[in-house]
């Protein structure tokens, strides 16, 4: 809590106001709120804080050219910071969630040139793509297993869900809701999409109050979804997603796809469901509504 809250201590966004300024310290409930909505939202920390980052939570490289490239390898070496050593258990726990149901093994690192470096950071945030050398991932205190799973993602070569082209089918975006400044976050971008579903519980899905100005949602689901959001666990279609970006039919195969889903009330107890991958779930159709923008920096990831 101590690096978010010392960020906080310095800069708020004032419900209804949308824009920065030096936080009072007499004012608890500010306070408490801006604490609240950094501990439910870490991946959205560090685009508050930083302009250059795109989507609350992708670092810009220089090297733009690069975000579009598969790791060369299904077999993906990383390290931990030593001052990130007290996560270790959540970083290995998030990285097995990744390799349990698709062809990507992750292994520490010996002397490859290529890696994932996982280093602490206020606020979660990773590049997107392959970019070759030492590839830096950040994992904030408040950050959980599934941010972390949700950041390996985008170091995968993964964008968010709410960016398909085809998201307007699904979801209201509602500007009047969102941060001044930070509507580019929820603009469409061109991507692969892979043929599959849109996926509202992707764990590459933004949730309902991502970057809110006040409190109300700026992502709205046209059919009811409790799980927008979500950060426990990747959809079967998330995972499926992974297996055909990097090919993992062609490597071995994988028979069963596990979504954990949590119980509303009373509390954080978890069911789990077994689909066959041939059984992924489909979302229904709605009528489309918004605007787009197509950024170059955009690339094949979803």
């Amino acid at each position: 809590m101590l690096l978010p809250l010392a960020a906080l201590l310095f800069w708020a966004t004032l419900p209804h106001a949308g824009r920065c300024v030096p936080l009072p310290l007499q004012d608890e409930d500010l306070l408490a709120d801006a604490v609240e909505y950094t501990e439910k939202n870490p991946e959205t920390l560090v685009g508050l804080v930083d302009e250059d980052v795109m989507e609350g939570d992708m670092l810009v490289s220089y090297d733009r050219n690069a975000v579009d490239r598969r790791w060369p390898s299904t077999r993906i070496p990383y390290t931990i910071d030593y001052t990130l050593r007290y996560r270790s258990d959540d970083i290995k726990t998030a990285l097995n969630m990744i390799s349990r149901h698709t062809c990507l093994v992750f292994q520490q690192r010996t002397n490859e040139p290529d890696y994932i470096f996982f280093k602490v950071a206020v606020g979660c945030a990773s590049y997107v793509g392959f970019m070759g050398g030492q590839q830096e991932l950040h994992v904030g205190i408040t950050c959980t297993v599934g941010n972390i799973v949700h950041e390996v993602l985008h170091a995968l070569g993964f964008y968010h869900e709410h960016t398909r082209m085809d998201r307007d089918k699904y979801i209201t975006i509602v500007p009047d809701n969102i941060m001044r400044g930070h509507q580019k976050n929820f603009f469409i971008q061109r991507g692969e999409t892979f043929q599959l579903p849109y996926d509202l519980p992707s764990i590459m899905h933004y949730g309902s109050t991502f970057f809110s100005s006040n409190g109300e949602p700026t992502i709205v689901a046209k059919v009811r979804n409790n799980n927008m959001g979500q950060r426990f666990a990747m959809t079967p279609t998330d995972i499926q997603r992974i297996r055909l970006h990097y090919k993992c039919d062609q490597v071995r195969e994988v028979a069963k796809l596990y979504w954990w889903e949590p119980e509303v009330t009373p509390a954080p107890v978890y069911n789990v469901h077994v689909f066959d991958i041939k059984g992924l779930p489909h979302n229904t159709t709605q009528s489309p509504l918004g605007g787009a923008r197509n950024d170059s920096s955009a690339d094949s990831g979803v």
